[in-house]
């Protein structure tokens, strides 16, 4: 026989008027979801929200990102290093910050096989002769003139000029030519922001940028290798010219102007 009492209803129980097999009851608002989610754009699976990706962009597209030049993107690096970090190494690209000096780069990583490297985003790519002297000369200046606050020892183009002469061969004949080289190289620094813009074409500030890209040990050595290169007409001994490491990628994208009032 089947018992059909029934069952006991707990009156401590209220009934708030939801249908409990409404799914349409189950589901978050759109505000609540919209809080917890970085979507950006319809199909959006990115785990990053923007200011965090804009960072990534930035590191990505320019040379370095800094405090001087990109504040917003600056401030992301620090607070979300761990995320970016991960990403660019889905890219196999290293991350490196310098919160001292306040500015994050990135690097190729390097593979440890022998057998089978990694695929590269980054060129490594040598210095022209004059690009080696303007950075040794831009390293020196920096250590010398010193002042307080980043990206404030300024130098004019005739002063570039006039230190790379100084190292033209002898029998250097073609001055014009000569000009030419530091006048391309001068370009090439300042579209990687080792040179950064004033509101005088021909006045740059240094950034201290140059200190990560020519730390001590690099430093001696290039000057070195300048020594050995004047004393033997113009070439570095057996032929090799210094490299251009993957520390700092002088061939990034850039599409900011830096002006000041010096």
């Amino acid at each position: 026989m089947t018992d059909t009492t029934p069952a006991s209803v707990d009156e401590t129980d209220e009934f708030d008027g939801t249908d409990p097999f409404d799914d349409a009851a189950t589901v978050p608002e759109d505000d609540d979801r919209d809080a917890s989610s970085f979507a950006l754009f319809e199909g959006d699976e990115g785990r990053l929200d923007e200011p965090q990706r804009r960072a990534l962009v930035a590191l990505l597209r320019h040379s370095y990102v800094s405090a001087r030049t990109h504040a917003d993107e600056w401030r992301a690096v620090l607070d979300a290093e761990h995320q970016l970090r991960s990403r660019l190494n889905d890219l196999f690209l290293e991350l490196h910050v310098d919160r001292d000096r306040e500015v994050a780069w990135k690097r190729q990583a390097r593979s440890e096989s022998q057998r089978r490297g990694f695929p590269t985003l980054l060129r490594d790519v040598p210095y022209t002769r004059e690009e080696t002297i303007v950075l040794v000369w831009l390293r020196m200046r920096l250590r010398a003139d010193a002042r307080p606050g980043p990206d404030q020892v300024v130098v004019d183009r005739s002063e570039i000029l006039a230190h790379v002469a100084g190292f033209r061969p002898a029998t250097a004949t073609d001055r014009t030519r000569d000009e030419g080289r530091v006048a391309k190289a001068v370009e090439r620094l300042v579209t990687a922001r080792v040179l950064l813009r004033t509101s005088d074409p021909d006045r740059f500030r240094i950034a201290s940028v140059v200190e990560v890209l020519l730390p001590l040990e690099r430093l001696l050595e290039l000057d070195t290798w300048l020594a050995n290169a004047t004393t033997t007409g113009g070439d570095a001994p057996d032929g090799a010219e210094p490299s251009l490491p993957a520390d700092l990628d002088l061939d990034a994208e850039t599409d900011d102007t830096e002006e000041g009032s010096a």
